[in-house]
């Protein structure tokens, strides 16, 4: 099994996804929140995108992380690493739960995220994708530097565009060590 590292933020405790987190995952994948990531979605199909986000970091060894909100202990959303079968190129994803969004927790989260790929596991590249029309994931690809880099069209989500992430000599946020 892999092990999924534990990653601190500011104001955020990235983590493994837990049973605990069902709740608020299926609450976003019953909304219309959910819309541009495959929902809404009935509860026992959100079960099943729950186990694999943990799957995925099996498979991959790498993955999205349950995100909490540290004050609180409140799950915040879903946020990490991800390239599924058939996707163009690893990428950085990042889903908030209802009541998070305006906080700059996806672009914090998705950050460390980033660094993570970059620091630990040596990417030298990352893309987001984003469905068009959903203009806060655009904001967030924007404030993370990422620059439009063309469209993916996928069977199940359609075209999608791709945000390419600058390259890590690109950056000067100081990376892992950011975090410690």
């Amino acid at each position: 099994m892999t092990p999924i590292p534990t990653i601190s933020t500011e104001r955020l405790t990235l983590r493994a996804p837990e049973q605990r987190d069902f709740p608020g995952f299926a609450a976003f994948f019953a909304s219309d929140r959910s819309k541009f990531v495959g929902g809404p979605v009935p509860a026992e199909q959100s079960w099943r995108m729950l186990a694999v986000e943990l799957g995925h970091w099996q498979l991959r060894g790498y993955g999205r992380w349950a995100v909490e909100e540290t004050a609180t202990g409140r799950f915040a959303g879903i946020i990490g690493l991800w390239c599924p079968e058939g996707w163009p190129e690893p990428e950085i994803g990042w889903d908030l739960m209802d009541g998070f969004e305006g906080k700059g927790y996806a672009t914090e989260a998705a950050r460390a995220a980033r660094d993570y790929a970059y620091d630990v596991l040596g990417w030298q590249t990352a893309i987001s994708l984003v469905a068009p029309g959903n203009d806060g994931s655009r904001r967030v690809a924007q404030r993370m530097g990422a620059t439009q880099d063309g469209l993916f069209t996928h069977e199940r989500f359609g075209t999608l565009e791709i945000w390419r992430h600058p390259a890590p000599s690109e950056l000067s946020d100081g990376g892992m060590e950011a975090y410690a």
